[in-house]
């Protein structure tokens, strides 16, 4: 009888302990789980080629790749990727989405060579402007 007034005493102190051993209940089998909670996981992020727009989400890391890497379709380097933010669908790397996109990447970046001819033929105009009508008045 005084074992049995033993045992339930040791198994709370056994519990309260920081960072002990989980103890399990009698009769209910555990398994091993893994989990990584804090840091060292990096997120599963989608980049696309600039040069034929594959893209690359696969299980492993982009930046976890070597430097070496290579895109599979055109052979493009590593560093011609970019992220991709819009959700991946299954049929991503299908030739004619591939086509759409690389289109799209194209008169995007059309636009962004632009620009800055758009800023100088302005700031060329202004001038141009202010010394006319300095000239006039």
């Amino acid at each position: 009888m005084a074992l049995q007034l033993q045992a339930p005493s040791l198994l709370p102190a056994l519990r309260s302990r920081p960072f002990s051993a989980r103890i399990p209940a009698p009769g209910r089998a555990t398994s091993a789980r893994i989990t990584m909670r804090f840091g060292g996981v990096a997120a599963k992020n989608a980049y696309i080629c600039r040069d034929c727009g594959y893209i690359y989400k696969d299980r492993t890391p982009f930046e976890k790749l070597s430097d070496d890497y290579f895109c599979p379709v055109c052979a493009a380097p590593k560093r011609r990727f970019r992220p991709y933010e819009p959700p991946v669908a299954k049929n991503a790397n299908a030739t004619d989405a591939r086509k759409a996109r690389k289109e799209q990447l194209k008169k995007d970046e059309s636009v962004g060579k632009a620009l800055p001819i758009g800023i100088a033929v302005g700031i060329v105009a202004l001038a141009a402007l202010f010394f006319y009508l300095n000239s006039v008045y």
